[in-house]
């Protein structure tokens, strides 16, 4: 689903086909979990709330979601595990009975009567393992846990463990079941698929041998059906034509809440019909092009040889590789950059890490707490690349 002004465009297909995934009945495999990437404001979060945990929810499912990015001050595992404390409130009663008739010794922080239900955090000692199957047998239902912008679990240690808890939940309560009855589900997002790849890669990682599913963006239904809403609001003799503001909606990365901006621009000004598909076009191009211009005085701040770094990342990026710092192949790439740049530079591993601790200072590169490298905006290599392709 996409709000626009009281517009509403459901994806129930999309949603129904992800739920099929994660109990291994659709086309695709789920059952480990779901990565699901795509840049921010693309609709992803608004698809998460309004479309997928509605059909979660209609399977007889319990839901529980956290955003990762809601409280940037708070450490990413606090919010899970106040996320699911927060599940378990409405459960109080029947979590009193159970602490006296499972006797399970791995839950026996049960046996504690000090937890006070009125706050969203677990039991001291209570593990996400042990409060997620806490949550199964009161709920009396499959768990699914959304968490959404999944990849700021990785900038913390205490983050990243809770990804390692998240997994050995998903394997204590999912051991010796068929999928159907699976007791959680997981579901992880991202709005850069490098981050977010960061728990799928190496044997190290959480989740290793999973892969990213990229979320399928609104495509031409989408723009013909918002077209149809703006005109009815519209006299017959200015309409907008679906085509135009689908060539908008691609300049703007497909972003809705960017569309609309340009509408609303478009509506202070609606000159006649044949003028509405130019107006469209350069307020969209408007828009890219201020994002742009802030990529283009933060590539110009750079010397030389942190754009070659740079511009290496970028290529691993849009080909959807890792970027490893010290390995002969990237330096390799950073001397073949750095020649085309003009510089006579060569670089070594202290020129590659003091040009990286640089660009992370600026905000051009994140890093994770295991020591991963990635764009810390993914729209800036697609602004590199066009620029680049221009030059030529």
């Amino acid at each position: 689903m996409s709000k626009l002004s009281g517009f509403v465009f459901r994806r129930p297909a999309l949603a129904s086909s992800i739920a099929d995934g994660l109990v291994g009945a659709g086309l695709q495999d789920f059952t480990s979990g779901l990565f699901l990437a795509a840049p921010r404001r693309t609709g992803k979060s608004t698809f998460l709330r309004e479309d997928l945990i509605p059909e979660c929810r209609l399977r007889g499912w319990l839901t529980v979601y956290v955003d990762l990015w809601a409280d940037k001050e708070k450490d990413p595992a606090e919010l899970i595990a106040s996320a699911i404390a927060a599940a378990l409130a409405p459960y109080e009663k029947g979590i009193r009975k159970l602490a006296k008739n499972l006797g399970i010794e791995r839950l026996s922080f049960l046996r504690t009567l000090s937890w006070d239900f009125s706050k969203p955090q677990l039991p001291v000692g209570a593990t996400l393992t042990q409060a997620l199957e806490l949550l199964h047998h009161a709920a009396e239902k499959p768990v699914v846990l959304v968490i959404d912008e999944a990849q700021h679990a990785l900038t913390s240690d205490s983050g990243i463990n809770a990804m390692f808890a998240l997994k050995a939940a998903r394997d204590q309560l999912n051991q010796g079941r068929d999928e159907e009855g699976s007791g959680l589900h997981l579901v992880f997002t991202g709005s850069n698929r490098d981050k977010l790849a960061y728990l799928v890669l190496g044997k190290s990682q959480p989740f290793f041998g999973s892969s990213i599913t990229p979320f399928p963006l609104l495509g031409k239904a989408f723009t013909q059906a918002y077209t149809t809403h703006l005109n009815a609001n519209l006299a017959p003799t200015n309409q907008f034509n679906a085509a135009d503001i689908d060539e908008a909606f691609e300049l703007v990365g497909r972003r809705p809440e960017m569309l609309r901006t340009i509408i609303g621009e478009v509506a202070l000004e609606l000159g006649e019909a044949s003028n509405l598909g130019q107006l469209l076009h350069s307020r969209a191009e408007l828009l890219r092009a201020g994002v742009w211009t802030e990529f283009e005085s933060a590539w110009n701040a750079l010397t030389i040889p942190q754009r070659a770094v740079l511009q290496v990342m970028v290529e691993r990026s849009l080909n959807n590789e890792p970027f490893a710092p010290f390995t002969d192949s990237t330096l390799t790439a950073v001397s073949k950059a750095l020649e085309d740049m003009g510089s006579d530079v060569v670089p070594g591993t202290q020129t590659i890490q003091a040009c990286i601790d640089a660009l992370r200072d600026k905000e051009l590169v994140w890093k994770s707490g295991r020591g991963g490298y990635a764009l810390e905006d993914k729209s800036f290599g697609e602004w590199l690349r066009y620029k680049r392709h221009t030059q030529h």
